[in-house]
């Protein structure tokens, strides 16, 4: 049977008991029978294994990647780049060199995974299948590198089977409390699963739990953290990088500065042979849908952040506040609209605190809340989210929708051409808002 797409996707959704289910068990077999492990079988001395970057932490995976990505792009290298969620394209989480996976081959890595998932005769999570499809595609065009993003956690998360040249650890938060616990430490050790014996691993943030030093240092020595073995300062238009064998000035991206300086680290400590050149291109090209995603649509000025926790809300607030006196320089009459929905398994209400206490300190000025529920079975109910919304906000001016797609075609009417309206609370927000705007399908 020839299924489409969008076909392929529905089927794969329905034929495990759980969309996430962590461990390897099932996995392996399936990902040996395609030939991903390993990845490359050396028949000669001309097919070599290609340099796998692997990316854990709680928040920053997505713009590391990206970093990355783009960097080794730039330096001419065949780069594949594995993603999650999607925002509005399935296609979106599997691309090489910039270029989105097409739905003929998508459907074909589909297919394969299918026939070895059949072969062992196990069943696979969506996410599992649509892992091994990603690589399996990889594997066939015989990309010279590979960047992943772990999904969640790290260990037990179906990306971990590669087994990677560089490990990169962006921070460590409380998140995903269904599957790894609130317990930091033991986070910690889950996301530092990824690490293998004698490889580069970047810690990238300044404090880490202890779970993260003790696996890291117990398997290799070549442990590099920020602010320990590299580091950076921020310029007007540039930034220096440094660590023990140099120090290079670079501009800064349209994405997280930390993250970027997190994935030139990563990118220094593969061993790939880079000119300072292709850095700046790199830098100067990445962008990422989602992440501080400004648009106009519509004649509209509007930002995407698919913040959900209290870590990322509180850095895209950083980048939020400075856009918003930006544009209220350039716009004095403009007001500031929010859209606001979040599922049910985040901590709504450390998020909302991050945004009360930028209030109160009046680094922003909220003239309306838009808020609407999120389609999707983890969605947090409306009425509840409303009495958090309630609970720590208490707008004077609040909207309430029954999904996003009212909320997205009602704000954008009513604002005015320079007024500025900011979308966040998750992946799903951000998606389901854009697919109301453009009028694209998922």
């Amino acid at each position: 049977m020839t299924r489409t797409l969008s076909q392929w996707l529905e089927y794969i959704g329905g034929i495990h008991v759980s969309a996430i289910d962590m461990g390897l068990e099932r996995v392996l077999p399936v990902a040996s029978y395609l030939g991903i492990i390993p990845i490359k079988t050396q028949q000669d001395q001309t097919d070599k294994k290609p340099i796998i970057f692997t990316v854990a932490g709680t928040n920053g995976k997505g713009s590391t990647t990206k970093t990355i990505a783009a960097i080794c792009e730039a330096c001419g290298l065949k780069t594949a780049l594995y993603q999650s969620p999607h925002l509005v394209s399935f296609t979106e989480r599997i691309c090489i060199n910039g270029n989105e996976i097409s739905e003929s081959d998508l459907v074909a890595a589909f297919e394969a995974v299918e026939n070895a998932r059949v072969a062992k005769n196990v069943t696979l999570s969506f996410f599992e299948m649509t892992t091994l499809a990603a690589f399996w595609h990889f594997n066939q065009k015989k990309c010279d590198v590979w960047v992943l993003e772990i999904g969640l956690g790290g260990r037990l998360d179906v990306v971990n089977i590669i087994n990677p040249d560089v490990a990169v650890i962006t921070n460590i938060g409380i998140d995903h409390v269904d599957w790894l616990g609130d317990d930091i430490e033991r986070i910690g050790q889950e996301k530092a699963g990824i690490i293998r014996e004698n490889i580069p691993v970047i810690l990238g943030a300044r404090q880490l739990p202890n779970s993260v030093h003790e696996l890291a240092n117990r398997l290799t020595k070549h442990v590099h953290q920020l602010g320990v073995n590299y580091d950076y300062m921020e310029q007007d238009e540039t930034w220096i990088f440094s660590n023990a064998a140099l120090t290079i000035q670079l501009p800064k991206p349209k994405l997280s500065l930390q993250n970027a300086v997190n994935a030139v680290a990563a990118v220094l400590e593969s061993g790939i042979k880079i000119h300072l050149d292709s850095v700046i291109d790199g830098l100067h090209q990445v962008q990422l849908a989602g992440r501080f995603d400004q648009r106009i649509i519509n004649d509209r000025h509007w930002i995407f952040d698919v913040a959900h926790n209290s870590h990322g809300i509180s850095f895209f607030l950083a980048q939020w506040a400075d856009e918003w006196h930006k544009h209220k320089k350039i716009y004095p009459d403009a007001k500031l609209k929010v859209i606001f929905s979040m599922l049910g398994d985040k901590d709504v209400d450390a998020v909302l605190e991050v945004i009360k206490a930028a209030l109160d300190d009046k680094k922003i000025s909220i003239h309306d809340w838009s808020v609407a529920a999120i389609n999707h079975p983890r969605a947090m109910d409306l009425q509840t989210l409303l009495g958090h919304v309630h609970t720590h906000i208490q707008p004077s001016n609040l909207k309430i929708y029954q999904d996003l797609a009212q909320a997205a075609q009602s704000v954008s009417t009513d604002a005015s051409t320079q007024d500025l309206i900011v979308v966040f609370g998750s992946f799903h927000t951000i998606s389901e808002t854009l697919v109301a705007l453009l009028g694209r399908p998922y």
